[in-house]
């Protein structure tokens, strides 16, 4: 196996302090704001990006402890494979949000519907390109049956315990 390195690039902080009661999706998050600080030698690689609505973050889940191969996740009750579910205690914590960009100025990005916890190690960023990026999904797996409860659906902490 090839071992593979990140650095992060900067920091996204939020209103979650804690795992407990933060939302478990940015659909779930609705107007929930934040900022990202990124780190000075990589400043310069936001040039242009005010022109986008939305973002792709890549983040670590730092955190998560441990990693399983399969979970409870939140929205069900039953065991299903990690790589069937969005839960953070993964074998690369690694985690992806769709934010909405309000503002730049300098190393920071003003943003809204973040799910994600205060101090998260922010990996990379992508610009949001509906053409792009949205499939209409036929099957949605063991989701189907829960998909209605993601909007109050919140973190119980069970994944940073």
């Amino acid at each position: 196996m090839r071992t593979v390195r990140y650095n992060s690039i900067g920091v996204i902080h939020s209103p979650f302090k804690d795992a407990f009661g933060a939302p478990i999706q940015s659909i779930a998050a609705k107007h929930a704001r934040g900022t990202i600080e990124i780190l000075p030698q990589f400043v310069s690689g936001l040039k242009d990006i005010a022109g986008f609505s939305h973002l792709i973050l890549v983040y670590h889940f730092h955190l998560s402890h441990g990693s399983s191969l399969t979970v409870k996740p939140y929205l069900d009750n039953k065991e299903h494979g990690i790589f069937a579910t969005r839960a953070p205690v993964r074998p690369n914590p690694i985690g992806l949000s769709v934010v909405r960009l309000l503002r730049v100025r300098g190393g920071t990005l003003w943003i809204q519907d973040v799910d994600i916890l205060d101090g998260t190690p922010l990996l990379d960023i992508k610009p949001y390109v509906p053409q792009f990026d949205v499939r209409r999904a036929g099957r949605i797996g063991w989701l189907q049956k829960n998909i209605h409860r993601v909007h109050r659906t919140k973190s119980d902490g069970r994944f940073t315990e």
